[in-house]
């Protein structure tokens, strides 16, 4: 019996003792998380000040040349990146699209 409360005081040190090193390690883990991300942050706006730099670049050898057909061939190379699904209407000559409303018909 004379152990009995000796026990409980040394378990509940214990229990303690664990909370407070997980507690600890929980910190840790999101400090080295905010590290991580913070590290993404940088390395994405590194990849964002190249990808200006290389448009500045391209403006300046284009130096205003841009000629309609290239105007086209930058939107044709656009399109590959479109989903299946998108629809895109090319103005005829009277500036109305050519509708397709009989596409999703099933016959």
């Amino acid at each position: 019996m004379y152990g009995i409360p000796k026990y409980r005081v040394w378990s509940a040190e214990q229990k303690g003792k664990a909370q407070f090193a997980e507690a600890e390690q929980n910190r840790r883990i999101k400090i080295e998380e905010a590290k991580a991300n913070l590290e993404a942050e940088k390395l994405n706006a590194q990849g964002e000040i190249e990808r200006a730099k290389g448009a500045a670049e391209a403006i300046r050898i284009e130096n205003g040349s841009i000629t309609p057909e290239y105007i086209q061939y930058l939107w044709v190379r656009q399109q590959g990146s479109l989903s299946d699904k998108t629809v895109i209407y090319i103005p005829t000559e009277a500036n109305l699209p050519i509708l397709e409303a009989n596409r999703n018909n099933k016959q």
